[in-house]
């Protein structure tokens, strides 16, 4: 039934031409990776440190549960599963993993649920953020990439998350000394998903001219991606409490200046210093490290040169 919705859709689509499509398709953006921590990194560095630190921790934990659906459900993506299926411009490009669930649900979940889910936001901002969560899990089936089931779930588990990392801070904050202990608990869950994903058999199914339909393996590096930013946020919310305490009580000029420094920090390192590491380290190990430094830098290394930085100037 999931494959003749989107079969429905796809000829709605067709037959509607591209203004609706396009639309959807910049929708689908606002769940994508790079976007989601781009925002979070401006909110945590420069807005409120306090709503940052809530939205990377449930973000984390949102990679950490993605990934362990993912590797447990191991679903093809939709054209696998019926060749009919072609998805709309180059939306197969970000679609990467197994198929169930869906990540950039879970990404708008985080960041848009994250604000939908408490209570001490005005009522019509969380109506809003709630409707782009909408938004976004509809524009991953209309655009093909993924089914009903994908989104629905993804979008239901990311707010669930994100409801439990609310209460988790809220615990936090009553019990400061136990923030080590969140940590341990959360690095010791971290790496018992990396030893699942490593672990376990995956589907070995082949077409007819005997080539393998999906690499297991591959489709796992979502799962070690999502380790590797638990661990990283964990590390570096634990150093930056201990050693750093920057704050974002500070004039519009400096968080400008913040903003603009940290985001070229934040694409050096993405764009030439992680693909070096990914030359040296390999396979599930590389794409593991790779992403814990990001998020080291994202929580930590940056806060640390900006608490520096600013100290000196000042």
């Amino acid at each position: 039934m999931d494959i003749s919705i989107l079969l429905a859709l796809q000829d709605f689509r067709n037959g509607a031409g591209s203004i609706l499509a396009e639309f959807l398709a910049k929708m689908t953006f606002l769940g994508e990776l790079n976007t989601v921590l781009i925002v979070m990194a401006i909110v945590y560095w420069c807005v409120s440190k306090s709503f940052g630190t809530f939205l990377l921790m449930g973000w984390s934990a949102n990679r950490l549960v993605n990934g362990v659906l993912k590797v447990t459900a191991c679903a093809y993506r939709p054209w696998i599963r019926d060749a009919a299926i072609v998805p709309y411009g180059d939306a197969v490009t970000t679609a990467t993993g197994y198929s169930f669930p869906s990540g950039h649900t879970m990404n708008a979940a985080t960041v848009f649920g994250g604000v939908a889910v408490r209570k001490d936001m005005p009522k019509v901002l969380r109506i809003v953020m709630l409707a782009l969560v909408v938004l976004v899990a509809f524009s991953r089936i209309y655009l093909g990439v993924h089914t009903p089931q994908d989104v629905i779930v993804g979008g239901l588990a990311g707010l669930l998350v994100m409801w439990l990392t609310y209460r988790l801070m809220q615990w936090v904050e009553a019990h400061p000394e136990k923030d080590m202990m969140v940590v341990c608990v959360g690095v010791g869950l971290a790496i018992a998903v990396a030893a699942y994903a490593g672990l376990k058999p995956y589907p070995m199914d082949y077409n007819a001219e005997g080539k393998l339909l999906v690499d297991g393996a591959k489709m796992a590096n979502d799962t070690f991606k999502g380790v590797g930013w638990c661990i990283g946020f964990l590390v570096g919310w634990i150093l930056e409490r201990r050693f750093v305490g920057f704050s974002t009580d500070v004039p519009m000029m400096t968080r400008v200046t913040r903003l603009a420094i940290g985001l070229l920090g934040f694409y050096v390192i993405s764009l030439i210093l992680l693909p070096l590491v990914k030359v040296w380290i390999a396979g599930a190990a590389g794409a593991l490290v790779t992403c814990f430094l990001q998020m080291l830098y994202l929580s930590f290394l940056f806060p640390w040169c900006i608490k520096r930085f600013e100290k000196n100037v000042a």
